[in-house]
């Protein structure tokens, strides 16, 4: 440490060390809650087939812990991103770490089904820390580190789903099931005190009153429509239930979206959403995010069918967990080139380039998926594109919405991919369904249906492309300089001035 100046006092160079070494780990801590909110989400994907015995409950029982966290992330993911363009960003984010953190402890405490449900739901509040820290790395960051930051934050929903399925495997074959939420629950306690230390608030604020009643009707909306997506398949898709979900959720969309536009400070936005420049990517990460659940759901049941039906390797949980490693080690090294390629072509170009790739790889699944080396070559460049378009996505979006607005904005982004994800589940379990054939007296799905299901994935990503080559060209310029110009008065601001 360097010593004090004459005449200054010594914890001066003290405080600024310190503040030197906050701003350089601002990034790094952002990034670990991310991949800590996708480890969560994957972390029990190895337990569902042992919790009906280990809890005393059915296997449709069980299912909600999957469930119920996707639709409160699906719920409190636009209503924190728009609570933290009102209240402070970092005050919302420390929330919902805070959450995440409270809803392992609980699953770790407990093997009653239905705390254990509930418990999940809370780590559902997770799902809000990715576009709460775009939006934090956006007003902190000077412009030059901007895009290379979002890249990274939007890449770790890929790497931490790659890295939690394995881990959860391995601490599930070895040690007690509630361990996995323990370790969870430490590191949750440890991102949630790394960001109240290293994390600044930012200063951009849009002050007013909380649309109450429209984050209850978007909350409806969005149980009605994912509740009957996720549970269509178990349920059957014309009964009375899910009839009634899709109708419910016609009608309150209609409700809402008629007081969002009467609102005085809606939760959404919706004239501006409507813009071409904001909208068409919403769509675009719909159809990625379908693209991209294709890969993990199917690789996974893919390498784990038995040797007996022809195609399957048989292999473990762990195994197939690990098969998905590669994937999320090539999107961490590949955020950076995508920023690069954003900054040099802009990131229309960017994401119309990763939904090919992602497309690509399907191809490479379809020609091939009796090899190991095969399938996870070809997972891997599905997880390439998608680590260039998911950092295409939030650059785009900040790019095109006011300085107030991108928590909610970066909100809607993400619930778009959410919504893909949980209609590519449904999509891919119906498919799967009606292409199976007994194997030692069970029906397993074909390597037709596997088939279907990767052009099906395949498909959807050139749908995506083609979504991604209509949006303005104009959203593409000078993203740095318009990112500075919003930000008024806040330091970065003055540092370029200075300069």
């Amino acid at each position: 440490m360097p010593d004090p100046l004459p005449g200054e006092p010594a914890g001066a160079v003290a405080s600024a060390s310190r503040d030197g070494l906050r701003a350089r780990l601002t990034v790094p801590v952002l990034a670990f809650g991310g991949i800590l909110m996708a480890v969560m989400q994957t972390a029990v994907v190895p337990l569902l087939p042992d919790l009906p015995r280990l809890t005393g409950s059915s296997a449709g029982a069980v299912s909600w812990t999957v469930t119920a966290t996707l639709l409160a992330g699906a719920v409190l993911t636009p209503v924190l991103g728009r609570a933290g363009d009102m209240y402070g960003k970092k005050r919302v984010l420390l929330l919902a770490l805070a959450l995440m953190t409270a809803g392992s402890v609980l699953c770790a405490l407990t093997s009653d089904i239905r705390v254990l449900v509930a418990a999940r739901a809370l780590q559902g509040a997770a799902a809000a820390l990715v576009p709460l820290s775009i939006s934090i790395l956006r007003d902190v960051l000077p412009p030059e580190r901007t895009a290379s930051a979002v890249a990274l934050m939007s890449s770790t929903v890929g790497i931490g789903a790659a890295l939690g399925l394995p881990l959860a495997a391995l601490i599930v074959q070895y040690a007690d099931w509630h361990t996995m939420f323990w370790v969870s629950g430490a590191l949750g306690a440890a991102g949630l005190a790394l960001a109240w230390w290293a994390v600044d608030e930012s200063a951009v604020r849009q002050p007013g009153r909380f649309d109450t009643l429209g984050a209850l009707g978007l909350s409806t909306v969005l149980i009605c429509l994912l509740l009957a997506v996720s549970q269509g398949g178990e349920w059957g898709w014309t009964s009375a239930r899910v009839i009634a979900l899709f109708a419910g959720f016609a009608f309150v969309l209609a409700l809402w979206w008629w007081q969002q536009l009467r609102a005085e400070r809606p939760l959404v936005d919706l004239r501006l959403a409507s813009r071409p420049r904001v909208a068409l990517p919403h769509l675009t990460a719909f159809l990625v995010g379908f693209a991209f659940y294709g890969n993990s759901l199917v690789t996974a049941q893919l390498v784990q069918a038995p040797a007996g039906t022809g195609y399957g390797l048989d292999l473990s949980i762990v195994g197939a967990g690990l098969c998905l490693l590669p994937s999320g080690v090539i999107m961490l090294f590949l955020s950076p080139v995508s920023a690069r390629i954003s900054t040099a072509r802009g990131p229309r170009v960017t994401l119309v380039l990763g939904a090919l790739v992602i497309a690509f790889g399907y191809g490479i699944r379809i020609l091939d998926s009796h090899h190991l080396w095969v399938i996870i070559l070809g997972g891997a460049i599905v997880s390439a594109g998608t680590a260039l378009a998911y950092s295409a996505l939030p650059t785009l979006i900040l790019g095109a919405v006011p300085a107030g607005q991108t928590g909610s904005a970066s909100g809607v982004n993400v619930l778009m991919r959410t919504i893909g994800q949980a209609v590519c589940s449904a999509a891919v379990a119906a498919v799967l369904i009606h292409h199976t054939s007994p194997v030692a007296g069970a029906p397993l799905p074909t390597l037709h249906g596997y088939l279907l299901a990767f052009a099906m994935a395949g498909a959807v990503a050139l749908a995506g492309c083609a979504m991604a080559l209509a949006i303005p060209k104009d959203s593409e310029s000078d993203q740095a300089g318009r990112w500075s110009r919003r930000r008024g008065g806040q330091a970065a601001d003055r540092v370029l001035e200075g300069a």
